[in-house]
């Protein structure tokens, strides 16, 4: 992932909203979202290193992963990130908790959002900092928690907005997600990149020939457990050329 949104506790029907983009090289071979069989969660799949990006399983467990845009840091010999997404929906948090204390040098810079749905929490692998998500609205990009570029700030906004216009439809909430508004140049985050590419990427989503949004997600939590998961995929040109979407209802079962 590159962005995410989430409210939490802020719609009377949808006690969770979460809406994500997932920017990557578009040579990367990418499977859509699907149920995996053996380890029984709803995601997408990273076809060359085997890991993935966001997913959910029936136990309302939730996982996503943004990369630190920290050029200077990283280091190709490194485990894949998009593991930790897959290792996190077939384990408690606990677990979670304790292998990412122990073992997050491991990998090159990231965020993990995880946990139950009702119970998110991330992990800030530059800090080594856990923190609760509480009630409100929450963005996460390729920064730390509390760094609010631009293009956060606007998406935050605007789902606020639809919220309080009582206006949150699934097509609503993928045109907040297809927001190509860029910052001014003085307001580009500084990350260790070209000041044309910081330009580039400070769009909600990205459109360019080599590099771009691969996919949006939203997920919808109702009040009565149902879970709706929406994905779009677009091509080079940031056309949508295929969806899907599951619904389930949350197992009654948690995770010790």
């Amino acid at each position: 992932m590159c962005i995410l949104f989430i409210a939490l506790e802020q719609h009377p029907d949808y006690p969770v909203i979460i809406c994500a983009n997932r920017d990557e090289f578009h040579q990367r071979p990418t499977q859509n979202m699907h149920w995996w069989p053996k380890q029984n969660i709803l995601a997408g799949k990273d076809l060359k290193a085997g890991g993935s990006w966001l997913g959910l399983n029936s136990h309302s467990y939730f996982a996503a992963l943004t990369n630190f845009r920290r050029p200077e840091s990283f280091d190709e010999s490194k485990r894949s990130r998009g593991d930790l997404v897959v290792q996190s929906l077939t384990q408690s948090s606990i677990e979670t908790e304790q292998y990412l204390s122990a073992e997050s040098h491991q990998y090159n810079d990231f965020n993990l959002i995880f946990g139950a749905l009702n119970n998110l929490q991330t992990f800030d692998s530059v800090k080594q900092k856990f923190v609760k998500l509480t009630p409100g609205f929450h963005s996460i990009c390729n920064g730390a928690l509390d760094d609010i570029w631009p293009k956060m700030a606007l998406g935050l906004k605007n789902i606020e907005d639809l919220i309080t216009d009582n206006n949150v439809t699934v097509d609503a909430l993928f045109s907040l997600m297809k927001n190509q508004q860029t910052a001014e140049e003085h307001n580009l985050p500084s990350t260790g990149i070209s000041g044309s590419l910081e330009a580039l990427l400070s769009s909600i989503f990205i459109v360019s020939p080599n590099y771009g949004t691969r996919s949006s997600a939203i997920i919808l939590q109702a009040k009565n457990g149902e879970v709706s998961v929406y994905e779009t995929h677009y091509n080079t040109k940031g056309e949508a050329v295929n969806d899907n979407q599951s619904h389930f209802t949350l197992a009654q079962t948690k995770f010790n």
